[in-house]
């Protein structure tokens, strides 16, 4: 009779057996699969870099199969002709010096001709006598990374590119820029010396009498409209005229120094203020009105004659003119109205109201155009200077020689700033209350 544990239990025994070896076998199996199936390449080599063992991942990146290359390629086989140089240069000494490497990227060769940038990492398995045995190499496709820096690379470049052309740009603009404002200023000094020839450039010295201008340019890109002139008309009358074309520029140009001569040839023909002012309507209707093209202009015209007694005798005429105003020697201050006159050269028969005055010692005439009373005072158009206000700065001056007139106004007109948006031609002329023995003084400025 057999008691128990007199002998073991065969079956149990053979049992646990063939589980062990059954699990030996799965785990080998798994092994296997997961090494020939991994998503990246795993190669092992001889030392001398002949290829021993390869997996199907790394064989079908090549495009190759298993009984091309092991046991007849080496490592470096399958490497570009750049990737060789530099395994044989820098990662086989490294690799021998240090035992393992990773991460070094090389670009390995496919069999079709095309290239596939891998990132290897090598490490060297040593027998148990410390021999070097073999190498295991793990192959990464780098070509995602290598996209990626391929792309970084190409917005870098095109950052450079567009950097460049930004300051290629820049460049380009500073010069532009740089030859604008020299065109501006050689336009600005060209527009200089073509206003002044369209103005006086020294009024004459009047007999007993004083005289002073002022002519403010608004822009100095732009030829003004605005006029003046003083000159005499035979050995005891003098001829003055002020006034203001429309529109700006050569148009203006031209038409100010058709009115300017104009006038001066009539006033030498015939030189009753109102019949020069006639000569110049017909003129300017005939030349541009009549041709459906009208231009005008506004003016004032005087004759002035200086007496015996030490007064002067002025005779008006105004053709659409703002008034002039006459500072008396006692203080005061008064306008000389010519209302009613019409533009000049607007219709073929245009009336002219005449205004005379005399001027005793001490008393000044100004002439202006609205440059002056349309000067802005405010933020809008709605705020303007005007002539009651200038009539009362006018009385706030009186008595002033034309010098002093000028010099007040000139000193009010740069008080307007960004205000006085128009060009302003001012002119008086008076006569000196104390005689001069060297004669009248003569304040002339631009």
């Amino acid at each position: 009779m057999c008691r128990t544990g007199d002998s073991p239990d065969p079956a149990g025994a053979g049992g646990r057996a063939r589980t062990a070896a059954a699990f030996s076998a799965l785990l080998e199996d798994s092994a296997e699969e997961l090494y020939e199936s991994a998503p990246c390449g795993y190669l092992s080599t001889l030392m001398d870099g002949t290829i021993a063992k390869i997996n199907r991942t790394l064989l079908d990146w090549l495009g190759l199969e298993r009984e091309d290359v092991v046991g007849s390629m080496r490592f470096t086989d399958l490497l570009t002709v750049g990737g060789k140089l530099y395994h044989e240069t820098h990662f086989a000494p490294l690799l021998r010096m240090q035992g393992e490497l990773r991460g070094i990227a090389l670009e390995i060769r496919k069999a079709g001709g095309g290239r596939l940038p891998v990132l290897v990492s090598s490490v060297v398995k040593y027998g148990t006598e410390g021999q070097p045995l073999l190498i295991r190499t793990t192959v990464f496709d780098a070509s995602d990374r290598r996209a990626y820096e391929e792309e970084l690379l190409r917005r870098r470049q095109d950052a450079e590119r567009a950097r460049a052309e930004a300051e290629r740009a820049r460049a380009e603009a500073e010069e532009a820029h740089r030859q604008a404002e020299a065109d501006r200023l050689r336009l600005a000094d060209a527009l200089a010396v073509l206003q002044q020839s369209l103005l006086p450039e020294i009024l004459p010295v009047v007999p007993g009498v004083e005289t002073a201008v002022h002519y403010h340019t608004a822009s100095p890109d732009q030829l003004g409209g605005d006029f003046y002139d003083v000159f005499p008309v035979d050995g005891t009358r003098w001829a003055f005229f002020l006034g203001d074309v429309c529109g700006k520029g050569p148009q203006a140009a031209a038409l100010t120094s058709l009115t300017r001569y104009t006038l001066r040839a009539a006033a030498h023909h015939n030189p009753v203020p109102a019949a020069a002012l006639t000569t110049l309507n017909t003129v300017l209707h005939d030349r541009y009105t009549a041709g459906g093209d009208p231009r005008y202009c506004t003016c004032v015209f005087g004759i002035l004659e200086p007496g015996a007694d030490g007064s002067a005798a002025v005779h008006l005429a105004s053709g659409g003119h703002p008034p002039a105003i006459v500072l008396r020697a006692d203080g005061r201050a008064e306008l000389l109205p010519t209302p009613g006159g019409l533009l000049v050269g607007i219709l073929p028969d245009a009336p002219f109201v005449t205004a005379t005055a005399t001027l005793a010692p001490g008393d000044t005439i100004l002439l202006y155009t609205d440059g002056l009373t349309e000067a802005r005072t405010g933020p809008t158009r709605d705020h303007l200077y005007g002539e009651d206000a200038l009539l009362a700065f006018a009385a706030d001056q009186a008595p002033a020689a034309p010098g002093e007139v000028i010099e007040a106004l000139t000193d009010l007109l740069r008080g307007f700033g960004d205000g006085l948006d128009d060009d302003t031609a001012l002119l008086a002329l008076g006569v000196p209350a104390t005689p001069s023995p060297t004669g009248p003084a003569t304040n002339h400025s631009r």
